[in-house]
């Protein structure tokens, strides 16, 4: 029997639909085979699949198992496909009866049926509503960022098993209330230092004040102890707190890098980041074999603070000359091209000297 779900995958900061096909055959020796482009952490979810389906109270079937990951030309990556996967094995093995067409199912199984958080869950829900789906399942830890879109049932799942019996109507699973950017309250002040308990410096604290306001970018220079650094961790003090839209941007960031902290749904305080001068190029602007957000889009709406500038290699600080024009960056690479945000308000210190 033939099943399909759907599913999302994370490309940049923007998320895909993934079809999720599942067919079991009576034909041929037992296996369980994953095709579609899977990485590891994909192909290993064969094993956690089995061991949940089993420890939920049900039967994995000993047949010949194809799961396809469509479009098949798309890279698949991260175990956000085990719940599909599974639920796609109920279906085809009449274990469960088959969901709306509208529906998307999101999260990493463990061994014994419970659902873990996934990374990406904002842009996948996203995307998820652009392309017309109504019904997000996704990990119970992670309901209150997916409640963030507006115009998607948020259903909480805690289990495979508790899932299995929602698909039945044997016990039906609340949907999340969702919970709207507008509605969160102020962010509470950042940790650190405040800008307020900073003595003396009144000229840099008044440039300070001018670049936050305007937002533009400052060099300090001054001998080592002059309280560069100090001013500078205190500056995110006295920017303004974010709005509903930029809350939003700056989370989807943090959620695709897997940075989003515990029990936080919504970034309320505008970053700020400051690397360690022998940080690499792709550290900073992005890179890797799958691009991932660097530094100056971590910073996205907030500070980035390069201390110590003339330690940086000069490729490093070369690259993000464009950025800083632009507000945004583009990474290329054979799989192709993906655009991060880095609208950022750049400070750096520097001492007069080598000396």
């Amino acid at each position: 029997m033939l099943a399909k779900v759907n599913s999302c995958a994370v490309i940049g900061l923007d998320g895909d639909i993934i079809e999720v096909e599942v067919d079991i055959s009576n034909q041929g020796l037992p296996a369980f085979n994953i095709v579609g482009l899977p990485d590891t952490a994909v192909q290993e979810a064969r094993e956690r699949v089995r061991s949940a389906i089993r420890n939920s109270g049900h039967m994995f079937p000993a047949h010949r198992i194809t799961v396809n990951l469509a479009p098949a030309d798309l890279r698949k990556e991260g175990p956000s496909y085990d719940l599909p996967i599974a639920i796609g094995i109920l279906i085809a093995s009449q274990q469960a009866p088959e969901p709306r067409r509208d529906s998307v199912f999101l999260g990493e199984l463990s061994l014994d049926g419970r659902v873990r958080h996934t990374g990406g869950m904002l842009p996948m829900v996203g995307v998820a509503r652009e392309r017309g789906l109504t019904t997000a399942f996704v990990p119970e830890a992670d309901a209150t960022e997916a409640s963030l879109v507006d115009g998607v049932e948020v259903v909480p799942v805690a289990t495979l098993g508790a899932l299995a019996s929602h698909l039945r109507g044997l016990e039906t699973i609340e949907s999340h209330v969702p919970e709207r950017a507008a509605d969160v309250p102020d962010a509470p002040p950042p940790e650190g230092v405040d800008f307020r308990d900073v003595k003396g410096q009144e000229h840099v604290k008044r440039a300070l004040e001018v670049a936050a306001a305007g937002g533009h970018n400052v060099l300090m220079v001054g001998p080592p102890g002059a309280g560069k650094t100090l001013l500078a961790r205190a500056t995110p003090t006295i920017l303004p707190c974010l709005s509903p839209d930029e809350a939003l941007e700056v989370t989807r960031v943090y959620s695709v890098a897997g940075m989003l902290p515990a029990g936080t749904s919504l970034v309320r305080s505008r970053p700020f980041r400051a690397p360690h001068h022998t940080v690499s190029h792709a550290g900073l602007v992005g890179g890797g074999r799958v691009p991932r957000p660097g530094e100056i889009t971590l910073s996205h709406r907030g500070v980035l603070f390069l201390d110590e500038l003339p330690e940086f290699a000069h490729s490093v600080l070369e690259s993000i000359r464009q950025p800083i024009e632009d507000r945004v960056v583009t990474v290329s690479r054979a799989q192709g091209n993906v655009t991060f945000p880095a609208n950022f308000m750049l400070l750096a210190a520097m001492n007069p000297c080598p000396c």
